[in-house]
């Protein structure tokens, strides 16, 4: 097997890369090992794709160290493969996904990155890009939005960006224009929503669980609508929402919309943007479906 580390050169403080050369140098399969260090957003892809290209029949496994973006662009280079398994070693400012297979520090052992069984896992098809954690809007993408202006001008995202775009989406996104039909059945007929999240993972913006009972190879979409509330209630229920426990809380059930679906669509105003693992996408109609079992993802035991 070849182990190709993709390697996003900003990520854990501009550390990752000697991290990850250092701990290579140290391993029996070294000399398996290759590295990429990308140089743009969304280059990660063409690269997978590219390399899986003049490497046809070979096993490999691609580790990707970054955060949920790196990762998410070696999944959507890698998805379909069959010789080709994907891992992760979280030294970025967001690393939700892998929170729904033990957490980060299951993940950062070279070691058992190399070694790690791989296990076929869902992922998010929207159009022609997929989705490993999450598609949410509303509320959440004033969030997103925020988080990746501040990204822009520090070069990199944390929880306080995530707090700052909360502030803002209070003052700006209580109450969003949107139709959602889960395997056709219309969920909000009344087209308004705080916010949706449409999840493979379970986690989005470093520790809030949106999606509880998610379980990515169950080849499922978990779908769930927040109703209009006011600031008040807002600030109420965060709590509960962060932790994860809205699905199961008497309180929330009369704003809380659940479904679990293949197919989920969207219709919305012109101008309207969703966030795929945290990329800001514009479109006012979009399909997502879910894509069961495309993806080899290698989970250390």
């Amino acid at each position: 097997m070849k182990y190709v580390f993709i390697i996003n050169p900003k990520a854990g403080s501009g550390q990752a890369e000697r991290a990850v050369r250092t701990a290579v140098e140290n391993l029996a399969e070294k000399e398996l090992c290759e590295f990429h260090i990308t140089e743009r957003q969304g280059e990660a892809v063409t690269f997978v794709k590219e390399y899986c290209r003049t490497h046809a029949g070979e096993t490999i496994r691609f580790i990707a160290c970054g955060g949920d973006g790196t990762v998410n662009e070696v999944c959507n280079g890698a998805a379909g493969m069959e010789n080709v398994s994907v891992t992760c070693y979280p030294c970025g400012s967001g690393n939700d996904f892998v929170k729904a297979f033990g957490g980060a520090e299951k993940f950062l052992n070279i070691e058992a990155l190399i070694k790690a069984p791989e296990r076929k896992i869902d992922l998010l098809r929207v159009g022609d890009r997929y989705s490993m954690n999450v598609v949410n809007f509303g509320f959440d993408t004033t969030v997103a939005r925020t988080i990746n202006e501040e990204r822009a001008k520090t070069g990199h995202g944390n929880k306080n960006a995530y707090t700052k775009g909360v502030v803002k989406a209070l003052l700006t996104a209580m109450k969003n224009s949107f139709t959602v039909r889960a395997d056709g059945e219309v969920l909000n007929p009344e087209g308004k929503a705080l916010l949706c999240t449409l999840a493979n993972g379970q986690y989005v913006g470093g520790s809030f669980c949106c999606a509880p009972r998610s379980v990515p190879d169950d080849g499922l979409i978990e779908v769930c609508i927040i109703r209009p509330i006011s600031r008040i209630r807002f600030v109420r229920i965060l709590d509960t929402y962060t932790k994860g426990k809205h699905l199961d809380d008497p309180k929330m059930q009369d704003i809380i919309i659940y479904r679990q679906a293949k197919t989920v669509e969207v219709t919305a105003p012109e101008g309207f943007a969703y966030s795929l693992d945290g990329e800001i996408i514009f479109d006012s109609h979009f399909k997502v479906e879910i894509a069961p079992g495309i993806l080899n993802f290698a989970v250390p035991e």
